[in-house]
């Protein structure tokens, strides 16, 4: 099945002025910095189909001339034909006033031989930088990349629209290099739900997120570690624990762990192009450094000692535990070492350093996909 790719004109592929919508000459011609380059790279790399879609307002009226549109329209065509880039289609909405015409973006009139057709929606994007574009791309079912080039209007526009897009928009930027990146790199999330008779967790993670974190164990301190490593690795995290703490905490974070590791493992798929190895930070009095190896075996040196029983409602004795349970379960190498007088401070900075480690060996060159082992697997 066909996969499509959906590009709005104005505003994504030529520069839309602020003032004057309306491209009706040559003068008027910018185009968007960097989409020959990248949008080329794309044709090339990728088995998308082309399709070109436009509103121009009161099309051949005399309030906007055909002579006019297709002067410019014939040399956007012409300039994108020469760097490898075709269009299968080019749809044009030319209603005015066009207020609820299903022709109109966000409706699917003009889109409706591709939702009849042997096309892969799911798998298709919608690149456009208006709001309405991000809807299209939900009415047909296919994702979003959202170029923003409206901060201020957009950001409003999205505080309104943001439960009915958040699942559609895929990536947001006005960066046709990084467009060009979020497509070639497959996205790394998984996720693990592990029950036994003593916990049932469920784990999602996306190792190529924001920080975002909604933890919840039932353990306040562990919690707020957990939330430590989703925000300084720059990954998504849910987890969701109910364990038998009406006992104690040992099999709540026990497991956690080994869920954990098992969903980085998962995620980080086939391991190519990724740094594989990565830190060292102060915290005040403290000073942690973790090194990690996501190189596919377990090890874990652990040396770091607390004077306290328990932080907040976390048992000391079982920070080696969450992280030796890690490294086996996420098939890596962990060394953590760790000094300082404040025991909160020392195990914050473990968790941070441990996060920024993540981060570094997480990361993805995406012009160097290769396995970074001479042993050709990890």
């Amino acid at each position: 099945m066909k996969k499509l790719l959906i590009l709005d004109r104005d505003g994504t592929l030529i520069i839309e002025p602020q003032d004057d919508p309306q491209i009706d000459s040559l003068e008027k011609l910018i185009f968007y910095p960097k989409v020959f380059q990248f949008l080329s790279k794309i044709a090339k790399e990728f088995d998308f189909e082309f399709i070109m879609i436009t509103n121009q307002d009161g099309l051949g009226t005399p309030i906007f001339s055909e002579e006019s549109f297709w002067i410019v329209q014939d040399k956007v065509a012409q300039a994108f034909k020469g760097e490898g880039i075709n269009f299968t289609d080019v749809l044009i909405d030319r209603s005015f006033p066009h207020e609820g015409l299903p022709t109109r973006k966000p409706g699917t009139g003009l889109l409706t031989k591709y939702m009849q057709g042997n096309y892969d929606l799911p798998n298709s994007y919608v690149i456009g930088d208006r709001l309405t574009d991000m809807e299209l791309a939900k009415n047909l079912g296919a994702k979003g990349i959202w170029i923003n080039n409206y901060p201020e209007l957009a950001i409003e526009e999205l505080k309104t629209n943001i439960d009915a897009l958040q699942n559609t928009i895929a990536f947001s930027s006005n960066d046709w290099e990084a467009i060009y990146h979020f497509l070639k790199l497959e996205t790394r999330t998984a996720s693990v739900n592990r029950t036994t008779k003593e916990t049932n967790i469920n784990i999602q993670l996306n190792l190529d997120g924001n920080g975002n974190a909604n933890i919840h164990t039932g353990l306040g301190f562990f919690d707020h570690m957990l939330d430590q490593l989703a925000r300084h690795s720059a990954c998504d995290l849910a987890i969701n624990v109910k364990g038998d703490l009406h006992i104690d905490e040992h099999h709540t974070i026990e497991d956690t762990a080994i869920a954990l590791g098992e969903t980085f493992h998962k995620a980080l798929g086939n391991k190519l192009g990724i740094e594989r190895y990565g830190y060292c930070l102060p915290m005040d009095d403290c000073l942690a450094q973790v090194a990690l190896d996501f190189g596919g075996r377990s090890w874990l040196v652990w040396e770091a000692h607390f004077k306290r029983e328990k932080i907040g409602d976390m048992p000391t004795e079982m920070f080696f535990h969450f992280f030796k349970s890690f490294s086996d379960a996420a098939k890596c190498n962990l060394n953590i070492k760790a000094e300082g007088e404040n025991e909160h401070h020392k195990i914050e900075s473990i968790f941070k350093a441990f996060a920024k480690a993540i981060k570094m060996a997480k990361y993805r060159n995406p012009e160097h996909l290769v396995l970074p082992s001479t042993k050709g697997m990890l």
